[in-house]
């Protein structure tokens, strides 16, 4: 998986990380409440390319940090296109774009961001074939390790 690149490097491709310790802090705002929007989710995740949001704001503004400091991409306003129980965000340079999705089988081990912060691993997905109703579950890992 790669670094996302910086908005200070133009969004030239930074090299692999190999540095034990690397992470994304995901801050993610609901846009279309009170002047400065309101903060749907704060989440700290291992480095990768995209995130699954479950019910993501209709609005939202997006922004990506590497290692909590280094500003790394931006979304401004990112509309819902459909009505689905799950968003992928994906940093495309230094953008980050959304796509309203039904998670499936390719899916499976994606970070799911939940409103609020907290984020796990996606291990299963079903729906039924209309799509009204759906479940699944998350591995959570906690601790020093």
């Amino acid at each position: 998986m790669q670094r996302p690149a910086t908005l200070a490097d133009g969004g030239a491709s930074a090299p692999p990380a190999e540095a034990e310790g690397e992470f994304l802090v995901w801050a993610l705002r609901g846009a279309d409440g009170g002047a400065a929007g309101l903060e749907f989710a704060r989440a700290t995740v291992e480095v990768a390319d995209s995130v699954l949001v479950h019910a993501a704001p209709s609005v939202l503004d997006v922004e990506v940090f590497a290692n909590g400091e280094r500003l790394v991409a931006v979304g401004k306003g990112l509309r819902a296109s459909t009505d689905t129980p799950m968003a992928r965000l994906r940093v495309d340079g230094v953008r980050v774009l959304r796509e309203q999705v039904w998670p499936g089988e390719q899916d499976l081990g994606e970070i799911v961001v939940l409103p609020g912060g907290e984020a796990g691993r996606l291990e299963s997905w079903a729906t039924d074939p209309d799509r009204r109703r759906w479940i699944w579950s998350l591995e959570f890992r906690g601790g020093d390790s």
